[in-house]
């Protein structure tokens, strides 16, 4: 027995999306009331009557789908158009249609049987077979199957290359049942190589190569590809487009994303600069780990510190401080330089820095090894009794000291709430003041013990006693 019910928003939202098109009247309306057995769409023999798209939820052998009723597609051009930019009614019904078959999880390609393959039917499964976003997830049902005799007519819809067409009659409901186990048994592979994928795209660690324009990002790329992948020139801004570059090392896939050079002058551009830099910092956004290209050859400058504030600050991202042009540098003494650039960026001494050149390949090998140990890093994950027993040595150490006021502060709480960056959570009195650097004093003990090289930590106070735990010199003393 086939089911309908309609869910709450937040529980249609999580369902997969179904999607029936075709060209205008082959009983798109009909079969999307026999499915989810309502009279929800207005059914004509008058073309064009659907406009608005109608939505149903279905369920079916323990399994739910929302199913959508497109308005009839005109002409190919509207599937193969990037963007339909009319204003007017008909175009935005194609534009409504065209929506639901981009996010649809699956679509029935619906044909009228009695009506015989038509030419519009032609065009619209090559418009459909030309692009792999619909290809790949249409099935191609045969309508108005009304009896035995005319099963042999689909036949004919093989021509339209989108396999061996599925017969049914919307109007008595014929074989709909078969139809249904058919797009359950789709939906739930569809699930399964959706899960995979994204389970594969989570285990990629995505570096961002970051810097000011000309300090050597696309030589670095091509440095530790050993190939040159991307354009290297002399010339500011030759890089506009992020280029997204896979690799396999020590069995883990990198991927790294050259980026358009970012700088105070570009972003007042006009040109093509200004673009570029706005796709460079999207690409930051979706990256874990940021490799922040740095001229050693030149003084730092005030836009590098900048840089660092979005990698670290803004956006949470690891970080990796990368020394090109070594081989420019006449007194090569690392200690030095080191102290230099930590001296000008004291707040991210914990970035690993590492000095190299993309011109010789100088120490360009020893780079994977810091993204591998940075990425892991990033993982972190304490439980609540670890977490408590790095808190009961940190204040054993060090009781925490006040910020303001009199009353030395109280530690009620102290637990990890999220990974990949860690953050956690410091709660204390709802009268009590915590000093900046005791947070950073617990900072630095957590980077000692759990070695969080590269890894930005966010420590978030609160300040609710309403907890069992506290953390106190005096009761550790007990």
């Amino acid at each position: 027995m086939l089911i309908i019910k309609f869910m709450k928003k937040e529980d249609k939202n999580t369902l997969p999306l179904v999607a029936i098109c075709g060209r205008t009247n082959v009983g798109k309306s009909t079969l999307f009331n026999c499915l989810t057995e309502k009279n929800q769409a207005l059914v004509s023999d008058i073309s064009g009557t659907t406009r608005d798209c109608n939505i149903g939820v279905v369920e079916w052998s323990n399994s739910a789908f929302n199913l959508v009723d497109t308005a009839g597609l005109l002409e190919d051009y509207y599937l193969l158009e990037k963007k339909i930019t009319e204003v007017d009614i008909e175009s935005q019904t194609q534009k409504q249609a065209k929506n639901y078959l981009e996010k649809a999880d699956l679509i029935i390609f619906l044909v009228d049987t009695k009506a015989g393959l038509m030419q519009e039917d032609s065009k619209l499964a090559k418009a459909i077979n030309k692009q792999k976003k619909y290809r790949d997830k249409t099935i191609l049902v045969a309508n108005k199957v009304d009896s035995y005799n005319l099963s042999p007519e689909t036949a004919q819809f093989n021509k339209l290359g989108l396999g061996e067409p599925f017969p049914v009659s919307a109007a008595s409901g014929s074989q709909t049942g078969d139809l249904l186990d058919k797009i359950v048994n789709l939906l739930d592979k569809h699930r399964k190589h959706k899960k995979t994928e994204e389970d594969e795209e989570e285990s990629i660690i995505k570096v961002c190569l970051v810097g000011k324009p000309n300090v050597g990002k696309s030589s670095l790329l091509n440095a530790i590809l050993g190939y040159e992948r991307v354009i290297v020139s002399p010339e500011a801004h030759t890089t506009r487009e992020p280029q997204h570059t896979d690799i396999k090392y020590k069995e883990k896939t990198i991927r790294i994303i050259d980026t358009a050079g970012i700088s105070k002058k570009g972003q007042k551009t006009k040109g093509l600069e200004k673009p570029g830099i706005l796709k460079s910092l999207g690409s930051l956004e979706k990256a874990d780990l940021a490799l922040l290209v740095l001229d050693i050859s030149d003084p730092l400058t005030h836009q590098d510190l900048k840089l660092v504030e979005e990698i670290v600050v803004e956006r949470r991202k690891s970080l990796i401080f990368i020394a090109n042009k070594w081989d420019l540098v006449e007194e090569r003494d690392t200690k030095k330089w080191t102290d230099y650039l930590y001296g000008k960026m004291p707040f991210a001494t914990w970035a690993p820095l590492q000095f190299i050149s993309a011109k010789t390949g100088e120490k360009v090998s020893k780079i994977l090894d810091i993204v591998l140990e940075v990425a892991e890093n990033r993982k972190l994950k304490l439980s609540d009794s670890q977490s408590e027993k790095f808190m009961k040595r940190v204040v054993k150490v060090h009781r925490p000291a006040k910020g303001k006021g009199t009353k030395p502060p109280r530690i009620y709480e102290f637990k990890q709430i999220k990974s990949n960056p860690p953050a956690f959570i410091v709660r204390i009195g709802p009268n009590d003041n915590l000093h900046f650097s005791y947070i950073r004093f617990m900072e630095n003990r957590l980077r000692e013990q759990y070695n969080l090289l590269g890894t930005p930590v966010k420590m978030k106070i609160t300040q609710n006693k309403k907890t069992h735990t506290t953390y106190s010199p005096q009761k550790n003393k007990k």
